[in-house]
Formats: structure tokens, sequence, C-alpha cells
């Protein structure tokens, strides 16, 4: 393969016939959305009776590719940021910890920074606000995408929000194209935001745009729903969900479906599952990016599918007890001894 030699992702006793290139600059490269999170300090109450919030880092492919970074793997970021402070809080974030931030461009047209306010009512029942009116993140154009980053990368993760609106669609697809033509391995991350989006049938069509190009597509049981308007899959069927993209160019389908875990199908015929650990849930977002995270470091580590599930699913575990998202994601030490208190019985779910 070209710029680097590929090695076989690995699922147990056989290959799921998925490659990832080897002798890249950058082990990851995300694209998507930049933002704010304000969580809510005053949990267990609605927002109508939050009165402060804490400021973090957001977006889930900040998230991933923050997460991604702690645990060792040479990142970096295509995105556009909003002339604000906020914009440059964010920038610095990425770059104190050690996120290449040479894709990301800022918007000179007065576009604002996405705000995300977080309800904790209870550990279960957590809920998002989003102001996304005129977001610096969906202006992304495609001149501003770097061919020669996403060149240097193992694996380009995309995630779907980016796909809501133009310019940043056309960006997207043009990000792919580049993968393809330099054989970097895609993560398509579904991120469904139905707000984001105009109707369900222009979802499911840039939707099936984007995983048609994708060798490893991951999302709820919800979001695959979301692709598959156009489909006949009355049993809500995962296998059969996976069976489609095999047809294309994935290698790789993750469906979650929150505490019941995940499954994994690869190309090759095999289904994984995760093994889930206990947590002492303070918020149910976040999740999913660390899960990702923690995952795709795996793959990238060369690690069998199961094993690279468990991981991923220990990292979630791990950020659903703090407060934050993308301050919580951990390291490889974290994760590892997080794995060994519960296998001890030292950590109990809630």
């Amino acid at each position: 393969m070209e710029n680097g030699r590929s090695i076989n992702v690995k699922t147990g006793q056989a290959s799921g016939g998925l490659t990832l290139p080897e002798g890249r600059d950058f082990d990851l490269i995300a694209l998507g959305r930049l933002c704010i999170d304000l969580n809510a300090n005053e949990i267990n109450r609605p927002m109508e009776e939050t009165l402060t919030f804490t400021k973090y880092v957001g977006g889930s492919p900040a998230n991933i590719a923050i997460g991604a970074s702690r645990l060792g793997l040479r990142t970096a970021f295509i995105g556009k940021l909003a002339d604000d402070q906020m914009g440059r809080f964010i920038e610095g974030y990425l770059r104190r910890d050690g996120i290449d931030t040479r894709g990301v461009s800022t918007d000179r047209t007065g576009a604002v920074t996405g705000l995300a306010f977080t309800e904790i009512k209870s550990p279960s029942d957590c809920s998002i606000l989003m102001y996304r009116d005129n977001v610096a993140d969906l202006l992304l154009s495609p001149s501003e995408v770097s061919e020669e980053l996403i060149a240097r990368s193992r694996l380009l993760l995309l995630s779907g929000t980016a796909l809501a609106a133009s310019p940043s669609r056309e960006a997207a697809l043009l990000a792919l194209t580049y993968a393809r033509r330099h054989g970097t391995a895609v993560a398509f991350d579904i991120d469904y935001r139905p707000y984001t989006w105009k109707s369900p049938e222009e979802t499911a069509v840039y939707y099936n745009l984007a995983a048609e190009k994708s060798d490893i597509i991951v999302g709820t049981r919800e979001e695959f729903d979301s692709m598959e308007r156009f489909e006949h899959n009355p049993d809500r069927s995962d296998a059969f969900t996976a069976s489609k993209w095999f047809g294309h160019a994935a290698g790789l389908v993750i469906v979650k479906h929150g505490k019941a875990g995940s499954v994994a199908y690869t190309r090759d015929g095999g289904e994984h599952r995760a093994v889930s650990y206990p947590a002492n849930v303070i918020k149910t977002f976040g999740a999913g990016d660390s899960y990702a995270a923690g995952f795709l470091y795996g793959l990238l580590s060369g690690w069998a599918v199961d094993r690279s599930m468990s991981f991923g699913s220990a990292a979630a575990s791990i950020v659903v007890s703090s407060h934050s998202c993308s301050d919580a994601m951990p390291t490889v030490r974290q994760v590892e001894e997080y794995i060994a208190r519960c296998e001890r019985g030292e950590i109990v779910a809630n």
C-alpha cells in the first residue's frame, strides 16, 4: 500500500479483512465538530434550577481525538473554529494535549462556537441543550481540507455531524476521497444529531454516501436506523445492518446498545461482543466518544477486536464516572488499572 505496508486487523483466530497502513506520521486524524460543553455543576436537578456550569472542550470528534492523544496515539485534527474567546480556548486545549492543529482554520465571517449545555437530573436521566446556529465548524470548506495531512495519517475519523450542512458536507466528502486515494483507512462515527438536519431523508442519503467509503462504521442502533430509512429491516437486525456495508468498503461494523454493550461484525463473518465494566455513573454522555478512542487505540495497536472492544468499554466506564468528557479521557495506565480494579471486585456499579 502507498506510504507504508498494510497489516491485518486481528480478530481472534482469523483476519477480519481490514487493513491499516503503517509508516505514517499520524495514527489518527479527526474531522468535524469542535465546540464547548457546559456541564451542570448542580446535578440531580433540572436545568431550570441549575445556576452554574463548568466549561470543557466538546464535540464528538474532538473528544475522540483528545482520548486518542491521551492514549499515546499521534493525533491531528481538521476543522474550523470561531474567531472568538471560545475558539481560542479550544485550539489551546488541543495543542496542550499534543494534537496537531495545522488542519484547523479560523472563521472570519462572524460565525460562533457551538455550545452544549448539559442537564444531569440523575445518572440515567441526562439531556443536552444545543446552540448550533451559524456555528463555525459547519463552515469548513473543501479548500481547507489538507490532502497532505490525510495522506500522512493511518486513519481518518469522520464525524457524521460534519455532513449536516454545506460547505462542511462537501469538505467531509472530499476528505473521504483523499483517504481512499492515499490508502488511509476511514472510521465513520455516525454521531447523529437530528436538530442539525433538515429531514430524515437528507440524513439517510448523506450518511449512506459516507458509509460506502468507510472501512469502520460505528454507531448506536438508533443511529444505524437513521441510515436505513430506505432499507427493509423491520426487526432492526444488527447482522442485517452489518451485511449491507460489507458489500462496500467496510471491514468492521460496530453497533452500540448502551448498557447492553456493543457487538462488532467483521467481513469474514466474525461476531464479537464487548466485555462490560461496572461504573459509578455520574452522567451518560461521553461514553461513546471514550469507547471509540479506546477501541481505535486497540485496533491501531494491532490488537484483536475483542480486546479492543473491552479496552474501549473500560475507557467509557471511566468517563461516565466523571463530571467531564474531554478532561476525563484516560491514559493507557488508567484504563489498565481500572480493568484490574474491576477484576478484583473493587468497583461496583451504582
